[in-house]
């Protein structure tokens, strides 16, 4: 007997109501009289089709399995959250060896289970100067004659939709606050909150508002004094205004010809977004863009006078009672007010900067990376006393005598000096 679809039983029945007889009905719909018959009688007595097919998890004996972890995971959730799908059945392929796909253990649990309540979602718009939004995007485009990977940084501005983009060649953690930096002197300020990914040079551990924000990113957002506000996993509509930018974009940016240098890039897609953002409308104000973001920047916190050089690894040292710390296996000299407390050191591309912690300010810098072990400015130990801490003794005759030697050229170094050193010494 054949299976019908439910608009050809739908249709059979309407013909009987008609009075056509079922010869005509079954030669209409190219099928059997007896099979116009079992639906009849199927309706008549107010039963559905008994010939159910019968699913995977049935044919492995894995109701009474999938039962209980459904209703175990439910009672844990709070009440109108469904559990995960995707979970149950890669617990069912791990550990039942589960033949079947996603989408019929899907079915199967719609058939089964009661379904959740809809969830709508809150639509917010943020007050002039509150957030920022974040994301990148991978392009391919033509760059001297090549065609290469290149990222685009993402950054506008919830309130006017002022959107700013920086390409780079890599997403690592230097690259990170390389492109914020430059992101947030397009836009002319900095929001109180950036919402972001939870990627990794963002977040360190977890998801959303329970991460862990990583601390290189947590110092910069310290120094530039802004929120970092990580949405929720697979939550993408909750930095939906940057995602529409990011989506809409390519077609405003226009990448299809050939570029001479990142740089080149850069200046063209900072051109098309200047155009761009003159005739687009914010929804918010019914001004264009532009002219809210012109309203919006005097609400922005302003740039620091100079910006944090890019960093992909801080440490917290504490000072030694020499007036050094250790960072990455070498010793560096620090000036000599911050000895027996901590100051945070921040690996730069080819240098460290030593940064107080209190202010933020940059009160040392050294070469990174280099074979030297030992790095001891003088200056660090030079200075008036403070309200806790002494100035270091000063240097002695024959100290001094030694960096006077020291400076000079060999080819220049009499044997006079030695013999005044000498003298000196006793």
């Amino acid at each position: 007997m054949a299976k019908l679809t439910q608009d050809e039983i739908v249709t059979l029945q309407t013909l009987d109501q008609k009075g056509q007889s079922k010869r005509a009905t079954a030669r209409q719909l190219n099928i059997s009289e007896g099979t116009v018959r079992y639906h009849l009688r199927r309706q008549a007595n107010g039963t559905s089709d008994g010939r159910k097919k019968q699913s995977l998890i049935e044919k492995q004996d894995l109701v009474k399995v999938v039962d209980h972890w459904w209703r175990s995971q439910a009672d844990q959730l709070p009440a109108g959250r469904s559990p995960n799908i995707q979970r149950l059945w890669q617990m069912l392929v791990e550990e039942f060896e589960f033949i079947g796909s996603y989408k019929s253990v899907a079915k199967y649990v719609r058939n089964q289970f009661d379904r959740p309540k809809l969830r709508p979602f809150r639509r917010v718009e943020t007050p002039p100067g509150a957030q920022t939004q974040s994301d990148w995007l991978s392009q391919k485009v033509a760059v001297n004659g090549q065609v290469v990977t290149v990222y685009g940084f993402v950054m506008t501005l919830s309130h006017s939709r002022m959107t700013a983009v920086i390409w780079s060649f890599s997403m690592n953690q230097l690259a990170w606050h390389q492109v914020h930096n430059e992101a947030f002197k397009r836009l002319g300020g900095v929001a109180a909150i950036n919402r972001i990914d939870n990627l990794k040079t963002g977040v360190a551990h977890g998801a959303g508002a329970w991460g862990e924000i990583n601390e290189s990113y947590s110092s910069y957002a310290r120094t530039m004094g802004f929120h970092v506000d990580p949405h929720q996993v697979r939550q993408p509509q909750q930095k939906g205004k940057v995602e529409r930018r990011v989506l809409a974009g390519r077609n405003v940016w226009d990448l299809k010809q050939n570029f001479a240098s990142l740089e080149h890039l850069q200046v063209h897609t900072d051109q098309r977004l200047d155009r761009d953002c003159k005739t687009r409308k914010c929804p918010v104000t019914g001004k264009t863009v532009f002219e809210t973001w012109q309203s919006e920047k005097e609400l922005l916190r302003p740039l620091p006078a100079t910006l944090p050089e890019p960093f992909d690894l801080i440490r917290t040292c504490p000072v030694h009672k020499d007036c050094t710390i250790r960072f990455e296996g070498r010793t560096y000299s620090v000036p000599f007010r911050f000895v027996h407390s901590s100051v945070e050191v921040r690996g730069c591309n080819g240098f460290i900067q030593i940064v107080d912690r209190n202010n933020g300010a940059v009160v040392q810098q050294y070469p990174r990376n280099t074979l030297q072990k030992l790095f001891v400015d003088r200056a660090c130990y030079e200075g008036e006393s403070t309200g806790t801490v002494a100035a270091p003794v000063p240097l002695g005759r024959i100290a001094r005598q030694l960096e006077t030697i020291a400076a000079m050229e060999v080819q220049q170094r009499s044997i006079d000096i030695y013999a005044l050193l000498a003298e000196v010494a006793r």
